[in-house]
């Protein structure tokens, strides 16, 4: 069988190229036709649709492993028996194959391959490269000469590193923007958080040295900050210079006390991500641990896909190839089993450019990190399915108030403007047991009479059913139909929902209104069900009021929240906006100069007249509106 295609549609930092075979699928000939070389490869299925994707060292040695007798469990098998082409894509190392792996499966989202959300970038401490560095939460792409501490599981962890670091160095958080322009200490001063180097209330020499003791402080060195603080306590107190050396004690007392509130500490200088997957019940969860420094950073926990039936080992194999084709590795790994590691250590050392170690089943320091990391999984898992129990309790309660045949998926949908300015619609969505973030929708709604509820829910509503409408059957999975349709108000609200759904041709969907009660108070909702208008009380204490409640508050929450940003957004551009003779090109240059409308806020007539384009006449002027 000859390939049908042959070509580079794409590169990674290498050769690639992609190899596509015609059906029916005859794995012999196919095989003949696969190099021994590094890439990714594709399992198609009779419908053409990508049901695994793999990558591998030596691409035939891999894709042939899976028409052997055996298979390694009964979910290989079946996907085997599945199988009706193979595509493969050859690259310049398996670095670029685990890129394009991970790239592929989060694009493709294949049946047989366990799925770890595609999450945000991790977050890390940034300090700064200026005379006065400042130290802030960061994510994205790292930037020379900015130095950069991390990961860490989470933001608070980060917002909580900080704090601490304030509270014992002073450091500025402020940005440029706000710094440049300060003619006073700010309140963080006044409170010992911030030591003032906006207005030259320390040195260089001496911010340097906090900054230096900060960098320690988070590379886990926290005995030399503590020595060096001492030292320079005592020969404060040897010079006579006693406030001074009251400071460095007030340092060295507050830093003992944030040392004695880790939850582990080690006196190892170390990097490590301990990594655990525990299976209860057929839910899996992998518990990622971040060492940093010797220092427990925190743990975070994920809960894969398509993993129901799946072995530790594919589950693990899939976190490492998703988790790291996104973040760099540290220099260990720890995992709890015996697996082959050699593959994995190859790969993430020539991803990381530098030497990685997996270490398995590990001992001493290690083991109980491992403990800890096992122990994190199964609460996540058993809260889950506890959450998931409720869950169920509720919408079992609901459906049964409701009198509903089949209730799995609930549509919300919530109003939010100011006097009617920066108007927001939401939708949120209930399946599958739980609220489903990523299926949210915001309507920013605009064309219609400032204040009017009833047709911003008409637009809201047409713009997401009629893609309903106009969707083929093909489409339908990726779109599925709600079967009820809340609507945060009452009988106005209610009667358009009605209107729209009527001029769409939907009439198989239950609508119902969700007014407030007296005085808007919690408990007192009247439900209204659409066509034949019947009110409904529920009990305040019936579970399938309370997941009403939840998913209503839900739309109310992910409304305003849009509301506030778009609102925030219109009028920090439209005081600008207002000013005569400042037009789009001036206003660009005013933003671009000072960092925001903040810091044109804060600038002087005589800031503003060096900008081009801004005479010091309108720069009067400009300062007069802001002011």
């Amino acid at each position: 069988m000859r390939p049908l295609f042959f070509g580079a549609p794409n590169t990674i930092g290498g050769a690639i190229t992609t190899l596509q075979y015609c059906m029916p699928f005859d794995p012999k000939p196919t095989l003949q036709q696969i190099p021994n070389l590094p890439g990714v490869y594709r399992m198609k299925n009779a419908a053409g649709d990508v049901i695994y994707v793999g990558k591998a060292r030596d691409l035939k040695k891999r894709v042939s492993s899976y028409f052997t007798k055996q298979h390694a469990s009964p979910r290989t098998g079946l996907m085997v028996s599945q199988i009706e082409g193979i595509e493969t894509t050859i690259t310049g190392s398996e670095s670029e194959a685990l890129l394009l792996e991970n790239n592929l499966i989060k694009s493709l989202a294949p049946r047989y391959n366990v799925l770890f959300r595609d999450d945000k970038s991790y977050p890390y401490i940034m300090v700064t490269h200026h005379d006065f560095p400042q130290i802030r939460f960061y994510r994205g792409t790292h930037v020379k000469p900015n130095r950069y501490f991390g990961p860490f599981p989470s933001a608070w962890a980060v917002r909580d590193t900080i704090n601490h670091l304030q509270k014992v160095f002073k450091l500025r958080t402020c940005d440029n923007t706000v710094y440049a322009h300060r003619s006073r200490p700010c309140l963080l001063h006044q409170i010992g958080r911030c030591s003032a180097p906006c207005v030259g209330l320390i040195n260089v020499e001496d911010y340097e040295r906090d900054i230096r003791n900060a960098e320690l402080f988070l590379q886990g060195k926290e005995n030399e900050v503590l020595d060096s603080l001492n030292a320079k306590m005592e020969a404060a107190s040897a010079e006579l210079q006693f406030e001074q050396a009251a400071a460095f004690r007030d340092q060295i007392r507050t830093l003992q006390r944030i040392l004695t509130k880790q939850f582990v500490e080690s006196g190892s200088d170390r990097d490590v991500d301990v990594i655990a997957a525990v299976e209860i019940s057929g839910t899996w969860c992998v518990n990622l641990v971040m060492i940093r420094g010797g220092r427990h950073l925190g743990d975070k926990s994920f809960f894969p896909g398509n993993a129901a039936d799946a072995d530790m080992f594919t589950v693990i194999d899939a976190f490492i190839d998703q988790h790291y084709g996104a973040q760099t590795p540290p220099p260990r790994l720890m995992l709890d089993g015996e697996f082959d590691k050699s593959d994995w250590e190859e790969t993430l050392t020539e991803t990381a450019s530098r030497q990685v170690k997996v270490v398995t089943r590990p001992s001493g320091e290690g083991k109980v990190w491992m403990g800890m990391a096992v122990k994190n999984a199964r609460f996540a898992i058993e809260q889950r399915l506890a959450d998931r129990a409720s869950q169920e309790k509720k919408l079992s309660a609901m459906q049964e108030a409701l009198g509903l045949d089949q209730l799995q998926r609930v549509e919300c949908f919530d109003i939010s403007h100011t006097m009617g300015e920066a108007t927001v619609a939401s939708c949120v969505v209930f399946d599958r047991g739980a609220m489903q973030s990523s299926e949210y929708r915001r309507f920013n709604i605009t064309g219609i009479t400032p204040g009017d509820d009833y047709a911003a829910m008409r637009d809201a509503l047409k713009r997401r059913y009629q893609k309903l409408v106009e969707q083929t059957d093909e489409e339908s999975t990726s779109r599925p139909r709600p079967d009820l349709i809340l609507i945060d108000g009452g009988k106005g609200q209610l009667g358009i929902a009605e209107e729209v759904m009527a001029e769409l041709g939907i009439n198989d969907i239950q609508l119902i209104g969700v007014a407030k009660g007296e005085e808007r108070k919690p408990g007192l909702e009247t439900l209204i069900f659409g066509g034949s208008r019947v009110e409904l009380h529920l009990e305040k204490d019936n579970p399938g009021f309370h997941l009403i409640q939840q998913i209503r508050d839900e739309a109310h929450r992910f409304a305003i929240t849009g509301h506030r940003a778009r609102r925030a957004k219109q009028r920090n551009t439209s005081r600008l906006e207002d000013i005569a003779g400042v037009g789009p090109k001036r206003r660009k240059a005013l933003l671009a100069r000072f960092g925001g409308l903040q810091g044109v806020a804060s600038a002087s007539i005589e800031d503003l007249s060096n900008v081009d384009g801004i005479s010091t006449e309108l720069a009067s002027m400009i300062y007069n509106q802001l002011h």
